[in-house]
């Protein structure tokens, strides 16, 4: 559905991304991460027809986003990180304006406005002035503004900023409904956000790709292994000892008594292992479980670690 080939963009010296190139299919909710300045908004920018890249191609449902921009338009719904909205318009009238500019027919229009504000749960500030709400539901507004138009793709940038707990759990839930019926690239620094949101993420590091893949394809690649917690009820010496003297262990920790991390070649499936081990010698086994690297684990490996090497 996306195809973007060594994509690049320059302001002058600087080149905000280089030779960006990744696919995202159908149906996928793809996170989309990177530190401030790494080119995230520039890509998206472009991915959006708003703003021309300086080389390479990209095509969305088959149309060239440098010669078929007005046919990409109308497939693609886009929440900025600032929501382009205007201050002093009912919030009604804004989303039916915006549902004009996407030429949604006028028959259509009240149903459309309606269907949005029910989504974004807006009922109760539809007539009121956007200036006057609060930084949650002039969110919510800019949400409903790039789903008027009931676009195939849908690209946000910080969908969830400025919103409490609640109403952040609201939009979520919004978005795993949509990603029923859109593909969804999403943009957050909340990165729990996105493990509980996306399947896959595109992390880019200084305007080039550090990694596309899932979660879980990452933490075997960068630990190049798996990982067990084993928590057990005696606290012994030889559990270490034994432990280590298992086949594909490649390391164990202790990181307080009765609580080891067992760093297992991949593919490993030892626990069957462990816990016969652990019955063998009556330790007590409480917890037997893998652990994946968290989100935010991955992220500071491939963007601050791969940063510092000369």
């Amino acid at each position: 559905m996306i195809e973007v080939e060594q994509l690049s963009k320059s302001y002058g010296p600087r080149e905000a991304i280089k030779d960006l190139s990744f696919q995202i299919e159908k149906g996928e909710v793809v996170g989309f991460l990177g530190p401030n300045g790494a080119g995230k908004s520039t890509t998206m920018n472009i991915l959006s027809c708003i703003m021309p890249a300086s080389s390479g191609s990209v095509k969305i449902c088959g149309f060239d986003v440098f010669e078929q921009a007005l046919e990409i338009r109308k497939i693609i719904g886009y929440l900025p990180e600032t929501p382009p909205l205007y201050s002093d318009m009912v919030v009604y009238d804004y989303l039916s304006f915006a549902a004009r500019l996407r030429n949604v027919p006028l028959k259509n229009t009240q149903s459309a406005v309606e269907q949005v504000i029910e989504k974004c749960s807006l009922k109760e500030v539809s007539e009121r002035i956007i200036g006057r709400l609060s930084k949650g539901y002039q969110q919510r507004v800019g949400i409903a503004q790039a789903m008027i138009h009931n676009p195939d793709i849908l690209i946000l940038d910080e969908p969830t900023i400025g919103l409490d707990p609640i109403q952040i759990i609201e939009i979520r839930k919004l978005i795993q409904e949509l990603a029923l019926s859109h593909t969804i690239i999403l943009s957050s620094h909340i990165l729990p956000e996105i493990t509980q949101i996306c399947k896959r993420v595109i992390i880019i590091s200084d305007g080039q790709i550090a990694a596309v893949d899932s979660l879980e394809a990452l933490t075997t690649r960068l630990r190049k292994g798996e990982r067990l917690v084993l928590n057990v009820r005696r606290n012994s010496s030889e559990i270490l000892e034994k432990l280590r003297t298992l086949k594909k262990v490649n390391a164990v920790t202790e990181h307080q008594p009765a609580n080891y991390t067992i760093d297992c070649e991949p593919n490993a499936d030892i626990q069957d292992e462990i816990a016969q081990l652990s019955l063998n010698n009556q330790w007590g086994i409480v917890e037997l479980k893998t652990v994946s690297m968290t989100l935010e684990d991955i992220f500071l490996k491939l963007t601050l670690e791969e940063s510092e090497v000369p």
